[in-house]
């Protein structure tokens, strides 16, 4: 079996170059009706989609992530600039983490910051994140290479016509296990969380 890794890596790469977010200023200042946001979320996600077919959200998704507390409900069947930038949040978190994980961490987002007085709005908030975000591309990057080059180095004294597919799923192992650390590291902090309004307990 011949694998041309180096192309996928260079691929992969590539790839985590162009990730971008959804820009506040992209979002319609209107409120809008289901479908519009339904439309308007597949289009500006659609890149993230891995088969043409698949959905980025549902009416009935929206629904039952009002029903669950993970999305304020709207008004008079309207959504906002502000539900968008939530349902945006949800869409990435519900890859990895449970509906009650996900009330968990943004209950206390949307109680103070959803059309709020406060002094940090939600735009605010997202534009922060997603600041963060876009400055660890470089260095996950880097993660990637240094993980690719472990994969390669694998299985070297193995005699097998399988050695490039053995490498190949070296790195998939090694990326897998990175996500499922993480992903446990994450579930531990919600858990530990403090009630929205109280200070963590001093160590």
């Amino acid at each position: 079996m011949t694998i041309d890794t180096n192309d996928m890596l260079n691929s992969i790469l590539e790839s985590i170059s162009r990730i971008d977010y959804i820009h506040p200023g992209d979002i319609p200042n209107i409120d809008l009706y289901m479908d519009q946001v339904t439309t308007f979320m597949d289009a500006q996600l659609a890149s993230t989609k891995r088969y043409k077919e698949d959905k980025i959200l549902t009416k009935t998704m929206i629904n039952n992530y009002a029903k669950n507390n993970l999305l304020p409900p709207p008004v008079k069947k309207k959504y906002t600039q502000e539900h968008l930038l939530v349902l945006i949040f949800i869409y990435y978190f519900k890859n990895i983490l449970s509906i009650k994980d996900i009330e968990t961490l943004l209950r206390p987002i949307t109680d103070k910051y959803f059309h709020s007085d406060d002094a940090l709005e939600m735009t605010q908030l997202y534009e922060e994140i997603c600041a963060m975000e876009k400055a660890q591309i470089e260095p996950l990057q880097e993660e990637i290479k240094s993980a690719y080059a472990r994969a390669e180095a694998s299985f070297e004294k193995v005699d097998t016509d399988d050695k490039d597919y053995l490498k190949l799923f070296s790195f998939i192992c090694s990326l897998s296990f990175d996500v499922y650390v993480k992903k446990l590291l994450i579930e531990k902090i919600i858990d530990e969380l403090p009630a929205p309004g109280k200070k963590p307990p001093k160590k």
